[in-house]
C-alpha cells in the first residue's frame, strides 16, 4: 500500500503498529466469510469493526422482520377466516409480539456471536477504521500496514436531510423499528419498496393503523406495468397507499399534551394534504457506509451515489488494486447471498487460492418481497428485455385469481409473466406477484442459472393441486407462444 501513496518503509516504520497481510474492514455476512477464508491460508489476517460483530440481516434486516411477520400472519389468519366458516377476533399483547421478534433475533445472533468469539482476540480490533493517505489503517491508536484490504462495511437506512432532527424521537428506520417496546397506534411508512412494503403490511395486520407514501406510482421497484399494477390492486385489499405522492414537510406538533409526528405531502391530484400520528418510518432505502472510510486514499474512485467504479463483480476486486470491497459496501447487489457469495471469494482472491475464489458464476438477479402475497423479479427485467432489439421475445402469462389451490387457500390474487426468448427456447426473466412466489422465484432461478430449456422444465412433474401448477400454466404459455409466427410483443397482447 505504500506504493502505491508514494511513502517509503522509513517514513512511517516508526508509526506502523502492526503489518498484516490482510485487514478485514466490516464484519458482516460478507467481512467474516472474508476473514473465515482469508484466515484458513494466511495467519496475519485482522478484522476490524465497529458496532455489533453480527450480521444486518440478523441485527436489523432479514430475521427481525420475518419474525414480525409471521406474527402478523398469525393474527391475519385469525381475524380473517369467515370464509371458512371460522369466526375469531384475535387478542394481540404488541409487548410480547416485539419481545418475541427481539428474543427469537437474539437467539439467532448468539451463533455468530460464538462464533466470532472462537477467533483469536489479537485477530479482532473494535472501532472504526479510517484509511489515511499513506494508504494506512488507523482505528483506535493502532496504525496497519496491509498488503490486501478487504471493505465489507454494509450499509444504513438513507434519509432524507433534515429529517431526523425534525421529526426525533418520531421517526423510525429499519435499523430501530424492531426496538420498539409495544406496538404503536398509527404509524406512516415512506417508501414502498421491500422494506416498506413488508413493515408496512405487518404493521397493519398487528393492529396499528399504517399508511404507505410513496413517490412512484409503484411498489417493490417492480418494472413490469402489468406486475406492478395488479400488485397494487392485491396489496390494495389491505394496505391504505398514497402513490404517486410527494412529501413536502415532515416534524412533530403538540396534540393535547402529546408530541405528535406529521407529515405534509402532495397527493397524486396535486392537491396539499397532512397525515399525522405516532411514527414515521423511513423506508427509502439504504445506501453504503464508505463515504467516511478514506477508500479514494487506495486510488478507489467513486461515482456520485458513492458505488466504486471498476469493480469486479466476481470478485469484488477494484481494477489492479489489492483492495476488494464486498457485500452491501459495494452497492452492487445488496442481498445476503450475494454477500455471501462476494465475502467467500474475495477471501480466496486475497490469498491467490483463485480456485475456489470462483466457486460459482455470476448468480442470477432473484429478489423477493415476503408481503402478501409475495413478489419476485428474476432474471432480467422486461425493460431490460426490450430493449434488446436482437431478442425475439414472449410473454407466457399465468392469473392466480382462480387457480384451484390459491382458490381453496383464500389467498387467489396474483399475476405471472416469463419472459421466453423464442430463438433459444430459454427463460430470460420473469416477475411475480402471488401466493408461494418465492417458491416458483426458486424454481425458475434454478432454470436460468442452470440454462434448462421451457420444455425441459415442462417436462417435469407438477403435483395436483398445488400453488406450483400456476408456473406449468405460465411455461405452458410461453410455448404456445413460441410456436405461433414472431410478430412484435405489443401486437401478440393487442390480439390476445
Amino acid at each position: 500500500m505504500n506504493k502505491q501513496s508514494g511513502t517509503t518503509t522509513e517514513d512511517t516504520q516508526q508509526k506502523i503498529t502492526r503489518k498484516v497481510s490482510v485487514a478485514v474492514i466490516g464484519a458482516g455476512t460478507a467481512g467474516q466469510n472474508a476473514f473465515r477464508q482469508a484466515s484458513k491460508i494466511k495467519d496475519d489476517v485482522v478484522i476490524i469493526n465497529e458496532g455489533f460483530w453480527t450480521t444486518t440481516c440478523i441485527a436489523v434486516g432479514c430475521m427481525p422482520s420475518k419474525l414480525l411477520i409471521a406474527a402478523a400472519d398469525r393474527a391475519h389468519d385469525a381475524n380473517n377466516s369467515s370464509e371458512f366458516g371460522i369466526h375469531a377476533t384475535a387478542k394481540i399483547n404488541g409487548k410480547q409480539v416485539m419481545g418475541r421478534v427481539r428474543d427469537e433475533r437474539n437467539h439467532f445472533a448468539s451463533y455468530i456471536k460464538k462464533q466470532v468469539d472462537s477467533w483469536p482476540d489479537h485477530k479482532k480490533i473494535a472501532g472504526r477504521a479510517h484509511i489515511n493517505k499513506k494508504g494506512l489503517i488507523e482505528v483506535n491508536d493502532e496504525l496497519i500496514e496491509a498488503e490486501q484490504i478487504i471493505v465489507a462495511t454494509g450499509s444504513s437506512p438513507f434519509m432524507p436531510e433534515g429529517w431526523a432532527d425534525k421529526l426525533g424521537d418520531t421517526m423510525l428506520t429499519s435499523d430501530t423499528v424492531f426496538e420498539l417496546p409495544d406496538l404503536p397506534k398509527s404509524m406512516v411508512v415512506i417508501g414502498a419498496g421491500a422494506i416498506g412494503l413488508e413493515l408496512a403490511q405487518a404493521f397493519t395486520r398487528l393492529g396499528v393503523e399504517v399508511t404507505i407514501f410513496n413517490r412512484a406510482k409503484r411498489v417493490a421497484g417492480l418494472k413490469d406495468d402489468d406486475i406492478n399494477n395488479k400488485a397494487i390492486d392485491c396489496l390494495s385489499h389491505e394496505l391504505t397507499m398514497h402513490l404517486g405522492s410527494k412529501i413536502t414537510d415532515v416534524g412533530t406538533k403538540k396534540n393535547e399534551g402529546n408530541e405528535i409526528a406529521f407529515v405534509e405531502y402532495e397527493d397524486s391530484a396535486g392537491e396539499s394534504q397532512q397525515w399525522q400520528g405516532e411514527y414515521v418510518l423511513v423506508a427509502t432505502g439504504r445506501r453504503n457506509n464508505i463515504k467516511q472510510l478514506g477508500i479514494e486514499n487506495l486510488g478507489v474512485e467513486l461515482d456520485d451515489k458513492n458505488r466504486p467504479k471498476d469493480l469486479s463483480k466476481k470478485t469484488g476486486q477494484i481494477g489492479d488494486l489489492n483492495v476488494y470491497i464486498v457485500g452491501d459496501a459495494n452497492a452492487n447487489i445488496p442481498l445476503l447471498h450475494v454477500a455471501s457469495d462476494e465475502g467467500y471469494s474475495a477471501g480466496n482472491m486475497v490469498c491467490e487460492n483463485t480456485e475456489a475464489a470462483y466457486i460459482r458464476p455470476p448468480a442470477t438477479p432473484f429478489s423477493i418481497v415476503f408481503c402478501s402475497p409475495q413478489i419476485v423479479n428474476i432474471g432480467r427485467s422486461l425493460p431490460d428485455i426490450q430493449q434488446d432489439s436482437s431478442l425475439e421475445f414472449v410473454i407466457g402469462s399465468a392469473s392466480f385469481d382462480n387457480q384451484g389451490r390459491s382458490r381453496v387457500m383464500g389467498v387467489n390474487c396474483g399475476l405471472l409473466h416469463i419472459y421466453g426468448c423464442k430463438k433459444t427456447d430459454r427463460i430470460l426473466g420473469a416477475s411475480m406477484v402471488g401466493p408461494d412466489a418465492e417458491y416458483i422465484g426458486h424454481i425458475i432461478a434454478t432454470a436460468i442459472t442452470n440454462d434448462l430449456c421451457v420444455k425441459a422444465l415442462l417436462d417435469t412433474p407438477f403435483y395436483h393441486p398445488t400453488i406450483l401448477e400456476g408456473l406449468r400454466t405460465a411455461l405452458r404459455d410461453v410455448q404456445y407462444k413460441m410456436e405461433i409466427p414472431f410478430q412484435s410483443q405489443d401486437a401478440q397482447e393487442d390480439n390476445s
